[in-house]
Order: structure tokens, then C-alpha cells, then sequence
């Protein structure tokens, strides 16, 4: 003998579901979803790391005394570069150049965010010799 548990015997009542209370579930679900493909792609190491920005804070926090860089520090940077990655540290006030570290390779300096190499910079003050104060541009290079 079969039985049912629905009262009018053809099973009309069973296993429905408000269609709001579906619509809220569907839509938990994929945002969920979502948000596990977001942060699973923004976990995954890359190889384009963007390594020049924390590189320029530690050098110029090396060349830096009360908030003036000073060029005769200049040798101080070479040990700001990360493991495995060569480093390129300019300094330019007007027409005085100072630079330390292999030269950048040119076919790179010319390219847009070639990978594995990456540059930034920044506009100190420069102390050129006591009591004299200039701008400045400071310029690191990474590559490997």
C-alpha cells in the first residue's frame, strides 16, 4: 500500500517554497559565490609584484635627516634592494646627478611595466651643502 502526506491525495501542498524566500536563497548563494572568486584571485602570488614603492621607502629612509635627503648617503641604498633583484637608486637636483647600483637596461627604462621590472619616485627636499636646500627628484629601479 502506498501512502501520501498530502491531504488531498494528488500532492498539491508538498515541497513548495515562497518564491521570495527562493529568490533570497539564489541570490546568497551567488553572491557568496562571488565573493570566494574575488578574494581566491586577489590570494593568488603573481609575479608582477610591484616591488619599487616599498624598495623607495626603505631607501629614503636611509637617505633621509630631518626630512632632507642627503646625497652623500647615496652608498647606504644598495642593500634596500629585495632578494634576487638588482636596484637602481638616482638622485637629480638641477643638473647634479648622483647614482648608485648597475645601470637600468635601456630596452627596459623604455617600456611600460615590462614584468619583472618595476620603478618609482619621489620629489624630496635635497641638501646640497649646509644651508642649502633644493627639490629634488628620487628615482629606484627593480628588476631582475
Amino acid at each position: 500500500m502506498l501512502r501520501s502526506s498530502a491531504r488531498d491525495g494528488n500532492g498539491a501542498g508538498r515541497a513548495q517554497t515562497d518564491p521570495t524566500t527562493a529568490l533570497v536563497a539564489v541570490f546568497a548563494v551567488v553572491v557568496s559565490l562571488s565573493l570566494y572568486a574575488v578574494v581566491f584571485d586577489g590570494a593568488r602570488p603573481s609575479e608582477a609584484r610591484a616591488l619599487a614603492d616599498p624598495t623607495l621607502e626603505r631607501v629614503t629612509s636611509e637617505l633621509t635627516e630631518d626630512a632632507v635627503v642627503d646625497p652623500a648617503a647615496l652608498d647606504g641604498t644598495r642593500g634596500a634592494a629585495p632578494d634576487g633583484y638588482s636596484l637602481n637608486v638616482s638622485l637629480a637636483v638641477g643638473e647634479r646627478r648622483w647614482t648608485v647600483g648597475p645601470p637600468v637596461p635601456t630596452e627596459w627604462a623604455r617600456a611600460a611595466r615590462r614584468p619583472g621590472f618595476d620603478e618609482a619616485a619621489r620629489r624630496p627636499s635635497v641638501r646640497l651643502r649646509p644651508g642649502v636646500v633644493r627639490p629634488g627628484r628620487l628615482r629606484v629601479a627593480v628588476w631582475r
